[in-house]
């Protein structure tokens, strides 16, 4: 048995792409990881990405903000802390010990979104989308660099 990486994701209020990225990692990539979230600045869940995961079956409106800095203070350790808002905000990540990889992925911020509801939450099922093919490629990466790892050596 093979102990599951550990994945924080990282965004400024842990109310919208890092809880998505989250979601997804644990249920797509769940054999292989452990996935967390958290923010610099925790909030509340944005109604607008617990609608557009509702959407694709997944639950998140009884999920609570976390903070990076409680995380960070309580000695947790990853394998991978990856940041998905802009670069601005990635460059706040503190340096987690024992951080095997870090990895920035920018998707826009559904907070900032304006418009009607109808326009804010099809630009938030872009975002999803994103995110959730992103952690599909990465989930495709890890898996073939672990085949290649793993194969018999002539």
């Amino acid at each position: 048995m093979t102990l599951k990486k550990r994945v924080l994701f990282v965004c400024i209020h842990n109310s919208a792409r890092s809880q998505m990225a989250e979601a997804f990692l644990n249920r797509l990539g769940g054999e292989l990881f452990e996935a967390k979230s958290a923010g610099f600045e925790p909030g509340k869940m944005n109604p607008l990405v617990v609608e557009a995961m509702s959407e694709t079956g997944y639950d998140l409106s009884a999920n609570e903000t976390n903070s990076v800095f409680e995380f960070f203070k309580e000695g947790k350790r990853f394998n991978y802390v990856i940041t998905v808002c802009d670069e601005g905000a990635a460059q706040r990540c503190p340096i987690f010990p024992g951080v095997t990889h870090r990895i920035h992925w920018s998707f826009e911020d559904p907070s900032s979104f304006e418009g009607r509801h109808e326009e804010k939450l099809a630009k938030t099922r872009v975002v999803r989308d994103a995110i959730a093919a992103q952690v599909q490629e990465f989930l495709d990466g890890v898996k073939s660099k672990e085949i290649l790892e793993n194969a018999p050596k002539e």
